[in-house]
């Protein structure tokens, strides 16, 4: 009743934009009468005065949104005025907040509106998509509107060089995909010179397909690693055995007596197996172990149920395929091919063994970071995408972003039929491949959506067999998607696709087709996700163009057979659904709605939960990135360096100095710890066997630094740098590796009555105390161990170039390290007998 009498949130809030649209539009006869010189002029203009403080964004809005909406009529051809809802669009983005816009309603030109407002701040702004397809395409095509007003554009896509990037950066915009923006912060957090730097401070980003980048890939962290352990025979001796064991048939949850007749048990909602009593006895026996839970066994027992996973919940075609006898991963959400990224904690060669190809060795991490608290980063983040308003709570709790639904400039007129239902996909199959028969015959384009290579492959067979002439869009054909999408709007054309069909790429209907009906889409199962659905809907309609769109459904697709209750099998059973027949029933499509709706929600608790363990590490991840900035661009370092030798000997010295009587084994241990980090047996004193004062061990580490600055002038400063950030580097690395295996386990810590999340927290803040306390002495050790025997030469002190560890080998950065240290022969233990060959100690002879 409220909705009604005062409209919705969304209408409320819609309605208070319109007087702000009206001023824009007031001042639209001002901008016909300027030259065209005149545009760049202003735009210089305004850049002095948001930067000096006299004009806020916000008050230049209503002119630069007129000058901006003349511009795009100059310089584009045909001539592109804005719209007034394109108007409220760019207006819902400089506010923060994410526009749900319907295909074909021109997002791509609504993003130039707070572009171009918020590059007058000279801070930089970040326009972001899902491929570099888009990202160069969209750059080039807006970059006719940008140029015009004087304003520099910069283009980020895979491949390109340091160099190029730093000047895409420190352009006044942006374009690139979210991959390359991550990877580009992860790596600027592991370079050693501040000049090697690409990104400036996060201002403003508009991420296009807000939806597919902000929630289908939450889950995926962006990772920068280094092999780790080397591969073993150890996958395929695995794989041999898991042919041997059977899966267990599903059984009742509310049954508490039953127990799974097979050896092992399969969950596909959460693509998980475990093994039973009777598997775990068959594997120890092919496995020849006696105990697969001995500790010493866990690593194999890791194995196991890794190929299992490899076996039974990843399959060919749908999840990855085998390429160049590679296994590449297909991205879920868009059907595209995901070369480079790999599946981790040995699942990826667990697949890589079940295919029979190279196993490669495992990665360790050595940088990584989720999507979610990289975008979070920003100091003003928007969206824009055509199905987000299903998702919105989402975008609210984890982004703080509200969605605002932007009206079309036309209406919509596309007709949505209901759901077909079929008893099995053999007859769904062959009711689809007959509707799309009719609609080529007829001359009336079509696309059909499928939900796998798999699919889309036997469509395709099926066609065949219909003589129906047609275009397969997947993965495996990804180089021709923009032709073939530009076609599938042209009459008798068919189009497969995968859920990639064509994001970013409007499909314009060819002469004649608006009479036939528009394009006709086809949907070959629901998808667990709604948006994706509707998304797929949205390649039809648009600009108040005509078009249908319908969904066919079997009672054993996924999504009914993992998620469709029992109450949807009852209804279907009184409809009396008969073989070959379909359904078309309103309450069962809102089952299958609230089948969705329940995965969804799902999916929405594991990105939460992800997020929840994420922002312990991204904490840390802050404070050491932090540190790591400051070291980076700090001229004078060296007081950094004193602040960390202060801290080890107030843990260290300190509290043994308070102790009355320390007896001569706390008297040992103490001075062999200082021996060992500040080297303090090159001083006569410290040999009188006692623990020396505060007062002295701080000179003697006054002496350190003195020799140090002594002995490489004016490299002192680099070379502290050059340890200081060598130390974090290595144990950040390190602590990665303590963090994933703490992980991994602290699900184990609810069996003992205790909360996971809570154990990873304190657990994860004790290993970032040791990890502090690790860098400052492995710094400390390097310093004062340090001997300079030759004149320091620049490119000694040079760090590798992060870019060369992405892919590579991080431990080759041993092999650089600068050559300081050298000893004509070996070091002699002080208790060792002098070589001098007096028979007294060396520590008592010549070491003294």
């Amino acid at each position: 009743m409220l909705k009604f009498l005062f409209g919705s949130k969304n209408d409320r809030y819609l309605k208070k934009l319109n007087p702000i649209i009206a001023q824009i539009n007031e001042l639209e006869p001002k901008m016909e009468a300027l030259a065209d010189e005149d545009f760049s002029r202003i735009i210089a203009e305004w850049k002095e005065q948001v930067q000096s403080g006299s004009k806020t964004l916000d008050d230049l809005l209503p002119e630069c949104f007129a000058l901006v909406r003349e511009a795009g009529k100059r310089v584009f051809d045909p001539p592109m005025r804005h719209f007034d809802v394109q108007l409220i669009g760019g207006y819902v983005l400089h506010q923060g907040k994410i526009a749900e816009m319907k295909t074909g309603e021109g997002k791509t030109l609504v993003a130039t509106l707070p572009v171009v407002l918020n590059a007058l701040s000279g801070k930089g702004v970040h326009v972001i998509t899902v491929n570099d397809y888009l990202a160069s395409r969209d750059a080039e095509w807006m970059n006719q509107l940008y140029s015009f007003l004087g304003l520099s554009l910069g283009v980020i896509v895979h491949g390109i060089s340091d160099k190029e990037r730093q000047e895409a950066y420190r352009a006044d915009i942006t374009y690139g995909t979210n991959n390359e923006f991550g990877f580009d912060y992860l790596r600027d957090n592991m370079k050693f010179y501040k000049e090697q730097l690409v990104q400036r401070p996060l201002n403003f980003a508009i991420v296009d397909e807000v939806d597919s980048i902000l929630i289908d890939e939450a889950r995926t962290p962006l990772i920068i690693s280094g092999p780790g352990e080397k591969s073993s025979g150890l996958y395929r001796r695995v794989d041999s055995i898991i042919p041997s064991l059977v899966k267990s048939t599903p059984i009742d949850p509310e049954d508490k007596d039953a127990v799974p007749d097979g050896d092992f048990v399969l969950d596909e909602k959460t693509k998980s197996a475990t093994l039973t009593d009777a598997g775990v006895e068959k594997v120890e026996k092919m496995l020849e172990v006696d105990n697969l839970f001995d500790p010493q066994h866990i690593s194999l027992q890791h194995h196991v149920l890794q190929a299992l996973k490899a076996h039974h919940c990843f399959q060919k075609d749908v999840e990855y395929i085998v390429k160049d006898n590679q296994v590449v991963l297909v991205d879920e959400f868009t059907g595209r091919l995901m070369p480079g990224r790999r599946l981790s904690d040995g699942l990826h060669q667990a697949i890589e063994a079940k295919e029979n190809v190279k196993v490669e060795a495992e990665n360790q991490t050595l940088a990584s970071i989720t999507f979610q608290n990289y975008f979070r980063m920003y100091d003003k983040l928007a969206g824009m995408t055509g199905t987000a308003d299903t998702e919105s709570v989402e975008f609210n709790q984890i982004y703080n972003l509200e969605v605002i639904v932007i009206p079309t400039h036309r209406e919509m007129i596309r007709k949505d039929h209901p759901d077909a239902i079929y008893k099995t996909q053999e007859q769904k199959y062959i009711a689809i491949a007959e509707d799309i028969a009719d609609c080529y015959h007829r001359g009336q384009p079509t696309l059909v959506g499928t939900v796998s290579i798999e699919k889309s492959e036997l469509l395709s067979h099926l066609l065949k067999k219909h003589k129906v002439p047609h275009n397969v869009l997947n993965a495996k054909q990804h180089e021709r998607e923009a032709e073939i999408v530009a076609e599938a709007g042209h009459k008798k054309k068919v189009t497969i696709a995968t859920n990639m069909a064509g994001r970013g790429t409007d499909i314009k209907l060819g002469e004649g087709v608006r009479e036939l009906g528009g394009l006709h889409i086809i949907g070959t199962e629901r998808h667990e996700s709604r948006r994706i659905d509707n998304q797929l809907r949205g390649r039809s309609g648009r600009q108040g163009d005509p078009g249908s769109s319908r969904f066919y459904l079997a009672l054993d697709d996924d999504l009914m057979r993992l998620f469709g209750s029992d109450r949807l099998q009852g209804i279907m059973n009184k409809l009396g659904l008969e073989d070959g027949m379909a359904i078309e029933n309103k309450m069962v499509s809102n089952a299958i709605e609230k089948s969705q709706t329940r995965v969804e929600a799902h999916h929405f608790e594991i990105r939460k939960q992800l997020l929840e363990y994420d922002d312990v590490m991204n904490q840390q991840r802050e404070v050491i990135y932090t540190l790591r900035r400051e070291l980076m661009e700090a001229g004078d370092v060296e007081d950094v360096a004193r602040s960390y030798a202060s801290d080890l000997l107030e843990e260290t010295l300190a509290p043994a100095l308070t102790m009355k009587d320390a007896d001569d084994e706390t008297v040992e241990s103490v001075r062999a710890r200082l021996e060992e980090v500040f080297n303090f047996e090159r001083f006569d004193a410290w040999h009188e066997e006692k623990l020396p004062t505060m007062e002295m061990a701080e000179g003697w580490v006054d002496d350190i630094f003195a020799y140090l600055r002594t002995s490489t002038g004016d490299h002192y400063q680099e070379i502290l740098r050059y340890f200081l950030l060598d130390s974090l580097d290595r144990n950040w690395k390190e602590h990665l590796l303590n963090m994933d295996h703490l992980r991994d386990g602290i699900g184990l810590r609810g069996y003992g009555q205790k909360d996971p999340k809570q154990e990873y927290k304190r657990e994860g803040f004790e290993l970032f105390s040791e990890l502090v306390y690790t860098i400052k002495e492995n710094a400390m050790r390097a310093f004062s161990h340090l001997r300079i025997e030759a004149e320091v030469k620049d490119e000694e002190f040079q760090h590798e170039q992060s870019d060369e560890l992405e892919y590579t080998d991080h431990e080759s950065e041993k092999d650089k390290k600068p050559q300081t240290v050298k000893r004509a022969a070996p070091k002699v233990s002080r208790n060792a007998p002098c070589p001098c060959g007096s028979g007294k100690k060396y520590k008592k002879c010549c070491g003294a």
